[in-house]
């Protein structure tokens, strides 16, 4: 700090009296004999400028280059296609061949959800994989099908076909593939990817879970042989009308339910042998990811020998003909009238497609140690169903099982795709023949299969518990809304309740109150955490002998009421009678605003006492809400300090409005009617934003220009943070090299040169604008700051008698 060394303790004499006072008050020049501030040749000044309007158009205006960047940022496979190499292509054969082998079966499956004929599966499911390598900056993710947006899907059909019954059900989903394409483009074309940070983890492990069990209680009919009722009522309904009807099961359940069985048999099986031979992991990761590849494939053929000879009346439900190749190619049909039919399902339909596509890349970015860009995932998944449905394709996006399978096959870049898209087009026009005999009990045993991985396990929620009690709930409600009511109230119901509870803890946000601590690093004995609490002690012998043969000692400013956990034993401290620490928790703006100072100024009223006692000097004068004594009562007895200062951490604060601001004016003009004839002294410290500062510094705030009732000032002390920035040429140096030639000495072990009392000099310049003295760069110098001015009140030197040249409490802060 500045006060380190006897040449700091001079004045700024021209650069200070030019600067302090932007109002350029004619009475402010005064100089009072004593007054110690550090002076500017003692260090270089620096005068913060302030940012204005047409700067920060200049900063978000794009410059040719962040244009260019823009327009090859829409294509982010330029960037690698130039380097593919045979490994990567290796590498991606497999995935894509591994991805292939899956899709085919899940995307006919989860057409059947969607109330769609199978080969609208595979066509979206190809479409999916070969558009989007072109504006992907994930290699993981697989677009195509999913067992969620199919529902949905299914549901808006099943709705619009209500009132128009003429309308195909291919053509409605075409549609709201195209609108909802159309949508997503444009968010991912304006850059606003970062809205889907808005939905939380718990809605989205509420909705998955929810749809999830919603999609396989559905299944469980297909999966049994049962008929008669509506599988697309809520959940509950559904499962009444199962255990109503389960006597008139079918012979499907034998295909179904050994299907499943089947499933997680061998799933179970593989990765119980890849623990036990973990040399031989990589094969059992493969013959559990073609596990539905091999179920498909010999139930298929069970059905075959079972069905061959009386195709129109087979013994269970078979798929049926599958149209080979595109038999649904041409340009979709949009009129008005459609669009409104299905308008309100459109923000839920949007809603799924962004959480599972982004959560899904997000997570497989990090899992793979690379990032990607959510509002090109966007662009990538928008035109994907922009496009998708020229060839027939329903509503797609992310899917977590194929997306898992490719990054575990060992995808290399997002070519793979195409890979997947060439064998899924070989299944269209070479192997419809084989789909005819496909049992929907085993499809539906397949999708229920893949849901199952969807559900949010005990432990997982358990977690969820120990990280943030308050959002258990959340989930709980959006699984109960989704299972009694539907999908999308679900998705509503938790997207609103997380953003209830996020602007009621942004509104309810309590800053603490802050004390000094004298803090010492001692080093512990070696031993496990859990030994030194099992002990209940913790080395106090050799504690306590480094601690007394520590000379490393700082000061560290911690919530006077412990809220932050901290030893209750130790009992922080006012910097200085009369000074208050105050440090937001949540940032501070217009809907925190009140909360906070409400806080803040009954904490001071309690803790302090009125400058002036005597203030209203008859009843009559006495404000209602603080009448004073009875008459004929004396005042009781007042121990509490004077209000003299208030420092304000903005560590957390990163921007303010004109609310926040002016609700702080009102509360600094109260505070001075209850210090009057003084005035509060208002110190910031770790302000981190440009703007902010601006928008203090217009409300009066960061330096002192307004003279006390009497006309007279205090001996204002403001402390300054310097930073050593290197060479002896600055102009402390050269001010104050005739002062220090006889006491200085070479440090021949740093190489800087020191005073002889220790204090090490080189070329120094403040670290922030001497213009705002009262912005600090920490709680330290803010503090210092406080009480140097504090001490030197009149009123304090009454109470305390005539300052020293240095205070305990000054020393401990240095």
């Amino acid at each position: 700090m500045v006060n380190a060394a006897p040449g700091f303790r001079q004045r700024f004499i021209l650069f200070l009296e030019d600067h302090l006072n932007e109002n350029k008050d004619p009475n402010y020049h005064y100089r009072r004999g004593g007054e110690s501030i550090y002076s500017v040749s003692t260090a270089d000044g620096y005068i913060e400028e302030e940012p204005t309007v047409k700067e920060y158009l200049k900063e978000i205006t794009p410059t040719g280059k962040e244009v260019l960047g823009y327009f090859s940022g829409l294509f982010p496979f330029i960037h690698w296609i130039t380097r593919y190499n045979l490994q990567w292509l290796a590498g991606d054969l497999i995935a894509g061949i591994t991805v292939a082998a899956v899709v085919v079966p899940q995307s006919m499956a989860y057409a059947k959800l969607a109330n769609l004929a199978p080969e609208f599966g595979l066509y979206s499911s190809f479409m999916g994989v070969i558009i989007y390598w072109f504006f992907a900056t994930s290699k993981d993710i697989t677009i195509g099908p999913v067992a969620v947006l199919s529902t949905l899907v299914g549901t808006v059909v099943t709705d619009v076909q209500k009132h128009n019954p003429k309308i195909q059900g291919y053509v409605i989903a075409s549609a709201l593939a195209v609108i909802s394409g159309a949508v997503v483009t444009f968010m991912g074309l304006i850059r606003i990817g970062w809205i889907v940070d808005f939905i939380s983890l718990t809605a989205i492990a509420a909705f998955m879970t929810g749809s999830a069990i919603n999609i396989a209680v559905g299944q469980i009919p297909t999966l049994m042989g049962i008929t008669g009722f509506n599988t697309r009522d809520s959940t509950y309904k559904v499962v009444i009308n199962i255990l109503k009807h389960l006597g008139r099961t079918k012979l499907d359940a034998a295909m179904g339910l050994t299907a499943l069985t089947m499933l997680y048999v061998i799933r179970i099986g593989c990765s119980q042998a890849s623990k036990r031979w973990p040399r031989k992991q990589k094969i059992f990761f493969f013959l559990s990811t073609l596990r539905t590849v091999f179920v498909i494939l010999l139930y298929t053929m069970i059905s075959w020998l079972v069905n061959r000879h009386h195709k129109k009346k087979p013994s269970f439900v078979i798929l049926g003909t599958v149209p080979r190749g595109f038999q649904h190619a041409g340009k979709p049909f949009i009129d008005k009238h459609l669009i409104s039919a299905f308008a309100g399902h459109l923000p839920s339909t949007i809603i799924v497609m962004l959480i599972e596509h982004i959560s899904i890349s997000k997570s497989f970015g990090r899992v793979n140690n690379y990032q990607i860009n959510p509002s090109q995932e966007l662009v990538a998944m928008g035109v994907t169903n922009l496009l998708g449905p020229f060839l027939g394709a329903y509503p797609a996006t992310g899917s977590f099982s194929r997306t898992a399978i490719k990054s575990k096959a060992g995808v290399r870049t997002p070519l793979a795709g195409v890979i997947t898209g060439l064998v899924v087009l070989i299944a269209i026009y070479a192997l419809t023949s084989v789909f005819f005999y496909i049992s929907s009990a085993a499809l539906a045993a397949v999708i229920i299969h893949a849901v199952g991985d969807l559900i949010t396990s005990p432990k997982t929620l358990y977690k969820f518990w120990k990280i943030s009690p308050l959002e258990v709930p959340i989930f709980l409600v959006g699984v109960f809304v989704t299972v009694f009511s539907s999908i999308e109230n679900g998705i509503y119901c938790t997207i609103i309740i997380s953003a209830v509870l996020l602007v009621f803890r942004l509104a309810k946000a309590r800053g603490r109150f802050l004390g000094r601590v004298k803090i010492h690093s001692v080093v512990g004995e070696p031993g496990s955490a859990e030994h030194l609490q099992s002990k209940g002690e913790f080395a106090s012998t050799s504690v306590v002998s480094a601690f007394e043969d520590s000379k490393a000692t700082r000061n560290a400013f911690l919530p006077i009421d412990h809220h932050d956990g901290s030893n209750p034993l130790i009992e922080p401290v006012a910097p200085y009678p009369g000074v208050f620490i105050f440090r937001f928790s949540e940032g501070y703006n217009y809907p925190n605003c009140f909360h906070y100072l409400d806080y803040l100024t009954k904490y001071i009223f309690d803790n302090t006492q009125r400058t002036n006692p005597q203030a209203f000097p008859r009843l009559g004068d006495r404000p209602w809400n603080d009448p004073g004594p009875r008459r004929g009562k004396s005042l009781p007895v007042n121990n509490n300090p004077h209000l003299k200062a208030i420092i304000l951490d903005f560590s957390s604060v990163n921007n303010v409005d004109v609310t926040s601001v002016q609700n702080l004016i009102d509360v600094r003009n109260q505070l001075d009617r209850y210090t009057a004839p003084e005035t509060v002294e208002w110190h910031f410290a770790s302000i981190n934003n440009r703007w902010t500062k601006r928008a203090l510094a217009a409300a009066g705030f960061g330096y002192i220009n307004e003279p006390t009732e009497s006309g007279e000032r205090h001996v204002w002390k403001p402390i300054f943070s310097v930073a050593e920035i290197g060479g002896d040429d600055s102009a402390a140096h050269a001010a104050q090299e005739i002062e220090r030639r006889n006491t200085v000495s070479n440090d021949p072990e740093t190489g800087f040169k020191s005073h002889a009392n220790g204090a090490t000099v080189g070329k120094v310049a403040a670290v922030h604008g001497v213009n705002r003295p009262l912005f600090h760069v920490d709680l330290t110098s803010a503090v210092q700051s406080a009480i140097h001015s504090a001490r030197n009140r009149p009123q304090a030197q009454v109470e305390f008698g005539t300052p020293s040249p240095q205070t305990e409490a000054e020393a401990e802060l240095k």
